[in-house]
């Protein structure tokens, strides 16, 4: 018997009804789906199980690596500095941050980095040429430094191209330097905590105990094609979407903040309910365009806003890699949250969205 638990509003049924079905279809093997709409619990489901071996059932504290849905979390942390007046959209990130001027990179601004424009799509080479490897996603000192001696990929503000692994780091550094804390220490003591979201970059010992292990399907090598702008973004440092990287303690306990975040589904749209409401931050800061055109990285057209992706219908919000998704439906009143431990490219977020929509 496949583990199934949760609850669901009488409208929402067929929601309840897709999510078994994938579950039992095999498409799913272990996630955690949550839709809070008009600021009400419509949908809290968890089901199979968050082990590779399936005898652990996922419950609804079951925290697992959502990859890029931690972009926009990464980038509510500057934001937050941001509309305190601690630092400017337009500041020069080098006034904060001197060696990052480096290499052409004295005018890239914080605007350019949120937006993925600034042109660090991936991590250079160690000092003295050395080839990063896995174990360097723990050394945070190596990365930002590497970035910050790195040249631009293209003319800052010219065109985007997701910073898929380098995101977090240049953001992390700004808070740092700016805050005095950790990326990961300010989301706990300023997001987190305060607001009782079960979120985290860096996890505790007790938060390690229930994770749920990810596990790799997917039909093709999701890193892409050697020499492509997206196998650039994702290759290096190795490791990424190895089971014995990513659910080993090097990934759940270091701050990692592009790809990292470690969550429950309900905690997300609990977020995101708080960013339709306006609770987190003062303006729409982190959901009003800031780039529109090709994405490199993603070879499509693409909105940026400074922090996650806006989308034709004026929703917006983040997918990872492998299929957790979060996001917010300003004119529907939802916010949506899905979790999952299986590493795959089936459409299992479209269906529930289109579900989703013809019921709201």
């Amino acid at each position: 018997m496949i583990p199934l638990h949760g609850r669901t509003l009488d409208a929402f049924a067929p929601m309840r009804a897709a999510f078994a079905e994938s579950l039992a279809s095999g498409e799913e093997t272990g996630a955690a789906l949550t839709v809070i709409h008009d600021g009400a619990v419509a949908v809290e489901l968890c089901g199979g199980w968050r082990d590779a071996d399936r005898r652990v059932p996922w419950t609804p504290d079951t925290l697992v690596g959502v990859y890029s849905v931690g972009k926009p979390v990464a980038a509510l942390c500057v934001l937050l500095l941001v509309a305190r007046g601690r630092l400017g959209l337009d500041d020069p990130v080098a006034l904060h941050w001197p060696a990052f001027g480096e290499a052409g990179k004295a005018a890239i601004t914080v605007r350019q980095l949120l937006n993925h424009t600034a042109g660090l799509v991936e991590f250079p080479a160690a000092p003295a040429g050395r080839p990063l490897t896995a174990a360097d996603l723990a050394d945070w000192d190596l990365l930002t430094s590497a970035l910050a001696a790195a040249p631009p990929a293209w003319e800052p503000g010219t065109v985007a191209g997701e910073f898929a692994l380098t995101y977090g780091h240049p953001l992390g550094e700004l808070v740092r330097r700016v805050d005095g804390r950790t990326i990961g220490t300010f989301l706990r003591e300023e997001i987190a905590v305060p607001w009782d979201l079960d979120l985290a970059f860096g996890l505790s010992p007790d938060q390690i105990a229930r994770c749920a292990d990810l596990i790799p399907a997917w039909s093709s090598d999701p890193i892409g094609e050697p020499g492509s702008w997206r196998h650039r973004a994702l290759a290096t440092p190795p490791g990424v979407t190895s089971a014995d990287v990513i659910n080993g303690p090097l990934w759940r306990e270091t701050e990692i903040p592009a790809v990292n975040l470690h969550s429950t589904a309900t905690a997300l749209a609990r977020l995101y309910t708080h960013l339709l409401a306006g609770d987190l931050l003062p303006s729409p800061l982190l959901t009003t365009a800031s780039y529109q055109g090709h994405d490199l990285v993603l070879d499509r057209d693409v909105t940026w806003t400074l922090g996650m992706q806006l989308e034709p219908d004026g929703s917006w919000g983040m997918g990872g890699i492998g299929g957790s998704c979060a996001f917010a439906d300003p004119s529907r009143d939802y916010a949506f949250a899905y979790t999952t431990h299986h590493l795959s490219d089936s459409p299992r977020v479209d269906h529930l969205v289109d579900i989703l929509n013809t019921i709201v």
